[in-house]
């Protein structure tokens, strides 16, 4: 007992022994400046990819500011036909106005049919659906939840139906389209692409300054993602709605998306196989913007799992395949992969930025010339997308009052991407409500083909 008396003794003076050594070490003036040297080093470098990562992409966005002319859709004969899948969750509230804005497309009536998804409903969704003349599909899984899972559920029956067609095209509940889509939808099928997203677009900019954040996103995301990515024969992206797939891309790569962002996986997936997504700028679909940030937060963290999960699963498949082919293409999706940590990264840098930029402030310094020059610079770039938003006809006031403090709602990314990230592995499925029952046509005066 004695003996293991002295050697616990012995045993706890070497370990503060050895604490001590740790702290001494710790505070030490050359080890301090060694962790502040690499923390330096780390954030130059970091700060550096930025920049390359900025600049690459201001270069592709140079490329929307001119559009180019496209071909009519009237100089092509309307000779594809269309299955139309809306998918739709407990969506009673909305589901008739889509199938009636649906049943009156400027475009054969025999050449297209109409199908509703009624996913795990609890409500009349179905029933709606087939009173307004759409064949709706009632699915019950509780296991495979999700409009992934329901679209491939659905392709399945679509391929096994005597009426064959040449594309699918898919909507969801909420969503109202401008009567030239199938036209477009046909042109493009006409010129060789298979793949095809339209204009994403706001049934309700105005409701409030969350819906109204989300309609600038999707204006300027258009104009400086989308359209400058389909001049440049690049990959561009699937919103999750709006969008048409020929069926034979279909059954060559099959759907297999199970992520909570079907869309992106989709559009990866196309790009690893040297496919690419068109992009139709000339017809609109509008679809219903969250209007608080409760309902936001839940959508885009949603969103922000989704993307996550899909950045782990292809990212380095995507950089694999673009050196190995030489793919600009897959380089170009793999960047788009990682752009919520990008996103999170330069958001640090800037914090970093600002921390040595006014640590050595003092009232001299403060209204020099330089700092004046740096706030002006940061207010400028902070604001210059606005000219986009110019140019896509979307200006009104309400919009320039939005968009005063659309900074503020691209600061909430930060949190909402970090939760994402750590959720990633979470597939729940969370269900956005939707209300704003509205026809077509009291979108279209808004409406615009340019």
């Amino acid at each position: 007992m004695l003996f293991l008396f002295v050697q616990n003794n012995i045993d706890s003076d070497a370990k503060k022994n050895k604490l001590r050594g740790e702290a001494k070490m710790i505070m030490d003036p050359l080890f301090l400046s060694k962790i502040k040297m690499i923390f330096v080093l780390f954030m130059e470098v970091a700060e550096f990819v930025l920049f390359l990562l900025f600049a690459y992409g201001f270069a592709i966005a140079l490329f929307g500011f001119i559009r180019r002319k496209e071909p009519d859709s009237a100089a092509f004969p309307l000779k594809h036909s269309f299955a139309i899948i809306v998918a739709a969750h407990n969506e009673e509230k909305v589901i008739a106005n889509i199938v009636k804005n649906l049943s009156m497309l400027d475009y054969p009536k025999e050449l297209y049919d109409i199908f509703v998804i009624a996913d795990n409903c609890t409500d009349d969704t179905a029933k709606i659906a087939k009173h307004y003349g759409a064949a709706a599909f009632e699915r019950f899984d509780t296991i495979k939840r999700g409009k992934g899972y329901a679209l491939e559920w659905m392709f399945d029956k679509i391929f096994k139906m005597d009426k064959k067609y040449d594309a699918i095209a898919i909507f969801d509940a909420d969503n109202l389209v401008a009567s030239n889509f199938l036209k477009e939808m046909n042109k493009h099928l006409c010129l060789g692409h298979k793949v095809v997203q339209a204009y994403l677009d706001s049934k309700n900019p105005f409701d409030s300054f969350i819906s109204g954040s989300y309609s600038l996103t999707y204006w300027i995301f258009n104009r400086i993602y989308q359209l400058p990515r389909y001049y440049l024969g690049l990959c561009c992206g699937l919103g999750g709605t709006g969008f048409m797939v020929s069926t034979d891309i279909l059954k060559e790569y099959g759907w297999g998306t199970t992520s909570l962002t079907e869309d992106l996986e989709f559009t990866l997936k196309l790009a690893l196989s040297g496919n690419r997504v068109y992009w139709c700028h000339d017809v609109h679909v509008y679809d219903e913007k969250p209007i608080t940030l409760a309902q936001s937060w839940k959508q885009r963290k949603r969103w922000m799992q989704g993307h996550c999960d899909c950045a782990c699963r292809y990212f380095s498949k995507l950089i694999k395949t673009a050196f190995k082919n030489k793919s600009m293409l897959a380089f170009d999706a793999a960047l788009y992969s990682i752009q919520p940590f990008i996103v999170v990264q330069g958001f640090f840098a800037s914090i970093y930025g600002i921390i040595r930029w006014a640590a050595p402030m003092n009232i001299e310094t403060l209204f020099s010339k330089e700092t004046v020059l740096s706030v002006l610079i940061f207010v400028f770039s902070s604001y210059i997308t606005f000219i986009f938003v110019i140019i896509e006809k979307k200006f009104t006031w309400k919009s320039l009052a939005n968009f005063i403090l659309f900074p503020l709602y691209n600061l909430t990314w930060i949190p909402i991407i970090i939760q994402g990230y750590f959720y990633r592995n979470d597939k729940t499925w969370s269900h956005t409500q939707h209300s704003r029952a509205m026809d077509i046509n009291e979108i279209q005066p808004f409406e615009r083909v340019s």
